[in-house]
């Protein structure tokens, strides 16, 4: 494994890559780090593939953004393309989760010749549904707590009794373990407070300009409702050709499994002609 720091319009954003082979890009989502894609599975490298993966600004141990706005899709797309130009991939499979997915979704509208193929993990952003009042005003929440009161804050503010029973212990492991792991909490915070602010793309029909191989990997609403089924399946149907793949009822998302995320991807790249 090798450490990889790309300096990105004055953001130092620190990243990994490993393996050889055709490259794959792992981004992840808002307060996540680079560890939270296929969840250390190593089944990528071992499978002839050169695996870049690094945190997003003001994520993990990447530094923050100049400015406290400076956290839309326009910035994170730029990071994306510094990384793939400091990596000298001039083609590689993104597999972004959440905020990584669309970010993912921005490079492949804006230079659809950098993408080989696209993993769309658990997108959440809905052009037809513009962020209301209340939505805005739980993540400006979130933010709040993190501000204040660090990883606990965040948690309360997350509000951990509105799942299931049997997803709260689980759900609040991992956020803590997220939370954890960052640098500089009050980046993320302000992260919080612009990405859901930001629009990757304009219009769902947009989304028909896609030609290259994309699998869409979806949550059940009961485990997941953070990321509804409903806007995965949208994205594809309206993707040309995607594929859509989603955990049986009543089991663990297979966003949350690396190992089989991984084979996902795998086989993703290899009928891309990426392999």
């Amino acid at each position: 494994m090798t450490e990889l720091n790309v300096r990105s319009d004055g953001v130092l954003l620190s990243g990994e890559q490993a393996g050889d082979g055709s490259p794959i890009v792992l981004l992840h989502g808002l307060t996540a780090t680079r560890r939270y894609v296929v969840m250390g599975s190593r089944l990528l490298e071992r499978s002839g593939h050169r695996v870049i993966a690094y945190d997003a600004r003001g994520h993990g141990r990447s530094l923050p953004a100049p400015a406290p706005g400076a956290y839309g899709y326009e910035d994170l797309s730029s990071d994306l393309r510094a990384v793939l130009d400091a990596t000298g991939s001039e083609r590689a499979v993104l597999a972004g989760a959440s905020m990584g997915a669309h970010t993912a979704l921005h490079l492949a509208l804006e230079q659809p010749s950098r993408v080989a193929a696209l993993a769309l993990i658990t997108p959440s952003y809905d052009p037809a549904l513009p962020a209301s009042a209340e939505a805005l005003s739980a993540w400006d929440a979130l933010a709040d707590g993190l501000r204040r009161d660090g990883v606990e804050g965040f948690v309360r503010a997350y509000d951990l009794q509105a799942l299931p029973p049997r997803w709260r212990a689980t759900m609040g492991k991992v956020l803590r373990q997220r939370l954890s792991a960052h640098e500089h909490p009050l980046a993320v915070a302000d992260a919080l407070e612009a990405v859901p602010r930001s629009r990757p793309f304009e219009h769902v029909r947009h989304l028909s300009a896609i030609r290259t191989p994309v699998v869409v990997v979806g949550s059940r609403d009961e485990a997941d409702p953070a990321h509804p089924l409903a806007i995965a399946e949208r994205y594809a149907r309206e993707i040309p050709d995607a594929s859509l793949l989603v955990e049986e009822p009543g089991s663990s998302p297979l966003a949350w499994q690396g190992g089989q995320l991984s084979r996902v991807i795998g086989e993703l790249a290899a009928g891309a002609g990426a392999a």
